[in-house]
């Protein structure tokens, strides 16, 4: 990390992710799992796009590499977005990741048997193997306790 403000608070933030999914001697849990609600909040508090990434990193290096764990992150991003920090962020996450869900609105409008899609992309380029990554895209209708997923044009306005 350098030595800015910002970066030194986020230094502070992984230091005590760190020290919370380090396992002590008697812990017997394997495979900890990182939850980042909304990564674009601390671009709002000031962090720069590199210090949120290098954040990021630093965690992955831990969790996913040392642990044997895995890092979650939601951020928010909108194609008409103008907030270049948050697309350089989203962008980046992307091509770091292993596995992508994006969810959106139907382009089409509002629908009130379905209220958007979600699109699964596996990243199985980031192996190597020559293969192309796996993608999967599934409409979704928002319930009271639950939600519904099915795939495009299956919706139960439709059958």
């Amino acid at each position: 990390f350098s030595s800015s403000e910002s970066t030194s608070n986020l230094k502070a933030l992984f230091d005590f992710v760190w020290v919370s999914l380090t396992p002590a001697s008697s812990d017997s849990w394997k495979g900890p799992v990182l939850l980042v609600d909304d990564l674009s909040v601390l671009l709002s508090l000031g962090a720069t796009p590199v210090a949120v990434l290098d954040f990021i990193h630093y965690c992955r290096a831990v969790v996913c590499s040392q642990l044997k764990g895995n890092i979650v992150v939601l951020v928010h991003s909108n194609e008409d977005s103008e907030d270049e920090e948050n697309e350089l962020v989203v962008n980046s996450l992307c091509h770091h990741s292993d596995l992508i869900l994006w969810v959106e609105g139907l382009a089409t409008g509002f629908c009130k048997d379905v209220h958007g899609q979600i699109k699964i992309t596996r990243r199985v380029s980031l192996e190597l193997t020559g293969e192309q990554d796996v993608i999967q895209i599934y409409q979704y209708k928002i319930q009271d306790k639950n939600v519904t997923f099915f795939a495009r044009g299956l919706s139960a306005a439709v059958l």
